[in-house]
């Protein structure tokens, strides 16, 4: 007990120190080795005919073969992932580890009998054999005791980020919505309307009004509809539609069963945002959005037309897409850059849990 209790207060004070590295003091090993040597060797001493050479290789061999027990287990360890998929084999890697250690244990007994060939092959060999699974036993156990509680930790500090991140972006994303340089083009656009007295100017409003109506509805939600995310898309799109005209156009091809899927907010419109910062959009040079859905993939595509002078950028693209969909899915957010098209696919999210 003292061991686990040691080593674990180790272990969480190197984590506090680096929070990103899961790390056993050798200190720890060699120590627990030596114990372990020790602690095997004792019914050999009580032996009456036992010999101090016999003693040593004894007590080396229960050495040897902890420390060989504990950085097999160290190396064979999972990377950490907050999915959780690292901790869905434990038994397999239990597995691995007796046979690898009963494979280790047969080559020392080999050179042991060697070393004193009077003793009978067989029964030596089963003894160190159990001794040997006694040892990869407690040793697994004590590592992935550690690791589960680093594990555990690890889990904690990012679920912590992530609803940190969340609140950072729903602000940035908040201010964006409310941008006065978006609301003084909108505005311009439909003091221009009125004054043709253009017909569509009071669905301008309206869209205008359903815009910023969900932008506040929407800033601590972290997924939504896709079916609601079109269609706020929609409203922004008939807005930037009224100040370009045939400068900007969109094609939206969704079938109904993808509808349902959940995406972040504001996803599309930040994409769509990002196209129309970094190009060209004129009558002359139309920027051309699709959006539609393959291989379980939402790709939103546009053509590229680069201006020379590019808006800078407000932090809240790519970046923050790919950390939101890290927080729904293992799936990555795919990114594809050639010199026709830019292409971004986001995978389809059926169903979210909050932590």
């Amino acid at each position: 007990m003292y061991l686990v209790e040691a080593s674990f207060n180790f272990v969480t004070h190197h984590m506090q120190l680096n929070r990103n590295t899961f790390n056993v003091s050798p200190k720890i090993i060699w120590l627990s080795s030596v114990f372990m040597a020790i602690l095997a060797s004792i019914p050999k001493v009580l032996q009456i005919n036992i010999t101090t050479s016999e003693l040593a290789v004894d007590a080396g061999m229960a050495f040897i073969y902890t420390l060989f027990i504990w950085y097999y287990n160290l190396y064979s360890l999972p990377k950490f992932s907050v999915s959780g998929n690292s901790r869905n084999q434990l038994t397999k890697k239990l597995v691995i580890s007796l046979i690898s250690g009963t494979v280790f244990m047969a080559i020392l007994v080999a050179l042991y009998h060697l070393i004193f060939s009077h003793y009978q092959f067989l029964p030596m060999f089963l003894m160190y054999q159990f001794r040997g699974i006694l040892i990869n036993l407690t040793v697994f156990l004590l590592i992935h005791f550690i690791y589960q509680s680093y594990d555990t930790q690890q889990v904690k500090l990012q679920l912590e980020k992530i609803k940190t991140d969340n609140l950072n972006a729903q602000y940035e994303l908040l201010k964006q919505q409310v941008n006065p340089h978006f609301l003084f083009n909108s505005l311009n656009t439909l003091k221009s309307m009125i004054d043709v007295q253009d017909n569509q100017a009071s669905d301008f409003v309206v869209k205008l009004s359903n815009f910023y109506r969900f932008s506040l509805e929407s800033r601590r939600e972290n997924v939504v509809p896709l079916d609601k995310e079109i269609a706020i898309l929609e409203a922004y799109t008939f807005l930037l539609k009224s100040r370009f005209e045939e400068g900007f156009q969109i094609e939206i091809s969704i079938s109904d069963k993808t509808r349902p899927s959940l995406i972040p907010p504001f996803t599309l419109q930040l994409l769509i945002e990002n196209s129309i910062k970094h190009n060209i959009v004129s009558l002359e040079k139309p920027i051309r959005i699709t959006i539609f859905e393959e291989d379980c993939q939402l790709v939103i595509q546009n053509n590229i037309q680069r201006k020379r002078n590019v808006e800078q950028s407000s932090g809240i693209g790519l970046d923050n897409i790919k950390g939101r969909y890290a927080h729904l899915t293992d799936q990555p957010v795919k990114v594809i850059h050639n010199k026709d098209f830019f292409i971004v696919k986001l995978p389809l999210v059926y169903e979210y849990s909050h932590y």
